[in-house]
């Protein structure tokens, strides 16, 4: 059996979304796991474009301290 992948849009480009601001750390949340890491376009769907823009929409939500850099996961 064939797998077959649906293709994953761009979440951004689907709402017609200009810029991605770094003050809206809800909507950058959704794009970081729980490490802290950045979840990567092919697993996300987004564009290269809005991607970019995404890495450093987080990057400096972090220096600012909107976002952490890494969870604590021995809080219990």
């Amino acid at each position: 059996m064939a797998m077959v992948n649906k293709k994953k849009i761009c979440k951004f480009c689907e709402n017609h979304r200009e810029t991605i601001d770094y003050k809206s750390y809800k909507v950058l949340r959704r794009f970081v796991t729980e490490q802290g890491k950045i979840i990567p376009s092919r697993i996300t769907g987004t564009c290269a474009k809005h991607q970019r823009e995404l890495t450093r929409a987080i990057k400096r939500a972090r220096n600012i301290a909107l976002l952490p850099y890494a969870y604590d996961v021995t809080q219990n």
